[in-house]
């Protein structure tokens, strides 16, 4: 399977354009209000005309409730949700059963220990995600510019593809990739100039790097 791109807490029409002209295979949108790219509906729904099938769309949430996910349905109409809560494994199956849609669960790592979810998500996730784990005063659980020890990944196998995040910037993206194999590679803080506010240079170079290097990947194999 060829490396995926994801490019996520996007929230205004110049950084989604960016992704898209970058050929980013996937956009992410939050609905979590303590982030700084939280979305509302009203505003994903204009953004939500404007990838128009050239990109999937994701849409992250934590432990949202049933009726977030309704609205969030029905403003982006989501090809993949994210969980990046606490979400237990029956919750995943229970939203894929509802709402008729894959879902990706965010595994957050600091050690090797935090591996041991990892059987129990992929029986009933599509996708699974792994994330730095946040500091315990973070008031949110990712989108943090924070990296985690990569070579944890290296003896990780499951049934599903996984994807890389945290910390991930076009400089390192790289080094990632000789290091794991994931599917996809997922940016947000890498990508912008503050908090929240995604530079389209940024998006691009990272598209970028990580094209070059997963074909430099393919090449030496």
């Amino acid at each position: 399977m060829s490396l995926l791109v994801k490019i996520c807490g996007l929230t205004t029409p110049e950084a989604l354009d960016a992704a898209l002209a970058g050929g980013a295979d996937l956009v992410g949108f939050v609905f979590f209000p303590p982030s700084p790219r939280h979305l509302g509906f009203e505003a994903t729904r204009r953004l939500a005309v404007r990838v128009a099938g050239r990109a999937r769309k994701v849409a992250l949430t934590v432990d949202a409730d049933d009726a977030t996910f309704a609205a969030i349905v029905e403003a982006l109409d989501p090809d993949m949700l994210q969980l990046h809560g606490i979400e237990p494994p029956a919750r995943v199956s229970e939203l894929k059963r509802r709402f008729g849609i894959p879902v990706m669960k965010a595994i957050p790592v600091e050690a090797e220990a935090d591996l041991a979810s990892v059987p129990a998500y992929a029986a009933v996730a599509d996708w699974l995600l792994f994330d730095a784990r946040a500091p315990r005063a973070a008031t949110r659980p990712g989108g943090l510019g924070k990296p985690f020890d990569w070579r944890l990944l290296r003896q990780v196998e499951t049934r599903v593809p996984f994807m890389l995040s945290g910390g991930l910037d076009a400089g390192n993206v790289a080094e990632a990739l000789d290091i794991v194999r994931p599917g996809a590679v997922d940016v947000s803080s890498g990508v912008e100039r503050a908090p929240g506010e995604k530079d389209p240079d940024k998006i691009l170079a990272f598209i970028r790097a990580a094209r070059a290097a997963a074909l430099n990947r393919t090449s030496a194999a």
